[in-house]
Formats: C-alpha cells, structure tokens, sequence
C-alpha cells in the first residue's frame, strides 16, 4: 500500500509524541546496560514509529562489538544476523557514513539470503547515530515495496538515533569497564597466593584503604623457619630454592583457611599474621595453622622421598598489641605488624630445633585446654629485659 509524505506537517504539532518516544524508550532503557538489549529496544521502536517497515536494525561501527554483541533475529534473513556485517555496503548506509546525515532512498532495492534467495524491499532510510561527533553506529530502516517515508516518521527516527547515541555510548563504557574489573580479578587470583589478603581487601575498598596508616590492633605472630637453610643453600642453592619455593607454596591454602597474611618471605622464612581483636581466637588461629603447615610439610617430604632426611620447619608463636597495616616498599604494598610481640615470635622460631612449635606464655593462656603445651623453661632473650617463659606444643 502506497502512503504520501506529510510535506504540510508542523513537526511542533508532533511534539507530544515525540515525548512520549523520548519517555516510553528512556523508562525501558533506564536500568539497560548489555548492548543487546539497546538494539532490540530500539528496534522495536523503530517498528512502531515506521509501520511499513520490513524491517530495522542498529549497524554497529566498533570492531570490537562482536565480543559484546550477539547476533539478533532478523526479518528479512530469516534467522539471526551479526549486525556487524549485515547491510554495511548499502548505499543508504555508505551515503549516511560518507556525508554524516541522514539519508533517504526512495527507489526499491533487494536483499540477497546466503541460499541465493531475492527479497524485493521499498525505499531505505539511514541514519548515522553521532555522539559527540563520532558515528558509533548506523540505523537503517527498510520499507515494504511501494511504501514510502513520512516527515514525521523521520523526525522520530532521528529521535530514535540520539536516545540510541548515548545508551550505546554507556553501555560500552560499561562492558570495558566490566572487562578491566574481570582483567583485574583474574590478576588478583594469579597473585592471591603472594599477596596479602588484608592488602587485597584495602585494594578492593579503594586508595583510601590503602593510604591509612598504621594502627594497633590485637595480633598472633607466626615466624616460620626451614631448620639448617644456610648449610642446605650452600651445597645446592638451585635444588634447594626449587625444594623451598614448594614448600611454601603448598602453606598458603593452610595459612589461608586459619584466616592468615603472609607478611614477610625471606629466603628460608615466613611471617604471618592473625589479626584478631578476641585474644583467644588469634592464638587458636595462629596454633591451628601451624599444625596444618607441619602436617603439609610431612606430606611434603613423604611425596619427595624426603624420610630419610626431611625438611624441618621451626616456628615461633607470640600474641600481643602490634602497630599493624600497609607498608610501601618502592613499588611494593605490603602488610606488617611491628613492635615486641613480633620481635619475640622470631625469637622463638630462632630458638626451636628439630621442627619445634614454641610459642609464649600469652599464647599458652589462650588455649589451655585445645592443646597440650610443653614446658621449655624461663629464656633471657638478647635485647629484652625480662626472662620469657618458653612452652612447646611438640613432645
């Protein structure tokens, strides 16, 4: 059925309906933010604003949009369609791009289906979806054989293109942004064994987290030790460093499940800290990871036929009020605890032989009854004033 442009008609007159395009499109897209959905909104508008339409389409311009598009079901092929390529080389679509305005076809045209099929189509609308002056896509409108535009539907097409414009302009935005965050996630999950986890989490929370100083906090302090590291490194520093680098990784699941940071490595050392504010609970997290790393490191050694002449692993336990949080070294973040009670852990590890848990008198207290301690006597430690009471948790 043939229609006649409304040349006579006052666009102003259309001015309520060209609000209620703008309201009606703008509710449905207020929450939209996947690509997709844009283009099949705005399709569907397209169809209701140009009723002869065959049908109508959003040709993206980015080459990147096949990684956040799918392809839609299209009228005249019959089947999905990667909007990307469908109808680029249309000469409304190569006019709208070449002269960046809108473009009107009246003479009918046809599209080719990949089995050889013609479909006889009418005249062809195009227009470049501009945003800040840059052609993010094309929308194109195909009419029915012997339809043909009225001024009125033009004016809302453009309409159309505009709401399209920005929706499609943030919802790219979104979907790199996704992809960074994705990107970063992933990064994060590589490093995850090497960094420490309250790190992370002030990273998560932004640079305010990470610029906040230190504060003192209740702590457990578990130095880790690997028994006769300096005489082991000298006769084979490669075999050992590979033998280490095993060992140590295979401790941060253990050390994670006890809620644990990994502070510190140092050649044949590890310090972690159990950040706490129930005295009880540090220490019981503390205890509990160091059984779990004692028990991991014996797995260790029966799997590398090590029985003979295992690895030993000496640890040192302390709790205590600390100065806690990040610390910047160079281009590095780190999460340390400083003051006595961390001073006294590495006493300790230093002090234990032949795979020993010694740990302090403040730790004993915490978990009488969960473990049995083992008496080691009063130490004078080098640099403190007072004699320490020593306890093992090994026999």
């Amino acid at each position: 059925m043939k229609r006649h442009p409304l040349a006579e008609e006052d666009v102003e007159k259309n001015f309520q309906e060209r609000y209620q395009l703008y309201r009606r499109l703008s509710r449905r897209l207020a929450a939209v933010l996947e690509v997709n959905h844009i283009l099949e909104a705005v399709r569907a508008e397209a169809k209701k604003v140009v009723p002869e339409a065959m049908e109508a389409c959003i040709l993206l311009l980015d080459p990147a949009a096949t990684a956040y598009t799918r392809p839609m079901q299209c009228d005249l092929f019959a089947t999905p369609r990667n909007c990307l390529s469908c109808k680029r080389n249309r000469p409304a679509v190569q006019k709208a791009l070449s002269q960046q305005k809108a473009v009107l076809l009246n003479q009918p045209g046809k599209v080719t289906r990949p089995d050889g099929t013609v479909v006889a189509t009418g005249p062809e609308a195009a227009m470049p979806i501009l945003v800040k002056g840059e052609a993010l896509a094309v929308g194109t409108v195909l009419a029915r054989p012997g339809a043909r535009f009225t001024r009125r539907e033009l004016f809302l097409m453009r309409d159309l293109a505009d709401i399209a414009g920005n929706q499609l302009l943030g919802a790219k935005l979104h979907w790199q942004v996704t992809q960074d965050k994705l990107k970063i996630s992933q990064s994060l999950q590589q490093l995850t064994p090497f960094v420490p986890r309250a790190v992370a989490r002030m990273a998560q929370e932004g640079p305010q987290g990470l610029a906040q100083g230190k504060q003192r906090r209740q702590v457990a302090v578990l130095f880790l030790d690997i028994e006769g590291y300096s005489r082991l490194f000298s006769r084979m520093p490669e075999e050992v460093n590979q033998l280490v680098e095993r060992f140590f990784s295979s401790f941060v699941d253990p050390i994670h499940r006890s809620g644990g940071d990994i502070n510190e490595t140092a050649g044949d050392g590890l310090m972690i800290i159990f950040s706490d504010e129930d005295p009880a609970a540090g220490a019981r997290k503390a205890v509990e990871a160091a059984f779990d790393i004692q028990a991991t490191a014996s797995m260790n050694n029966l799997s590398l036929g090590l029985e003979s002449d295992p690895l030993r692993l000496n640890m040192g336990i302390n709790l205590g009020q600390a100065l806690v949080g990040p610390t910047r070294l160079g281009s590095r973040m780190t999460y340390t605890a400083s003051g006595p009670v961390t001073n006294l852990a590495a006493r300790l590890a230093d002090m234990a032989q032949g795979g020993d848990i010694l740990i302090s008198q403040a730790v004993r207290e915490q978990i009488k009854g969960l473990w049995p301690t083992y008496p080691r006597g009063g130490v004078c430690f080098k640099g403190m004033d007072e004699t320490v009471e020593v306890w093992s948790l090994m026999t």
